[in-house]
């Protein structure tokens, strides 16, 4: 489960994103979607982290 209060730095652009402002897709590999998303800088579009979500 996100914290919402959770941040991520982002690699590429250097933006600091709350876990509720990235943008989510489908993971990658063979995790399942239903239980974890990929977050997404909204600025670039890099990866910024895989997180579980299947509890919330």
């Amino acid at each position: 489960m996100t914290d919402p209060d959770d941040t991520h730095d982002c690699e590429t652009c250097g933006a600091s994103v709350a876990a509720a402002d990235a943008r989510r897709s489908e993971p990658f590999g063979d995790l399942d979607p239903d239980t974890w998303q990929t977050l997404n800088c909204p600025h670039c579009g890099d990866r910024l982290a895989t997180v579980l979500v299947g509890n919330e």
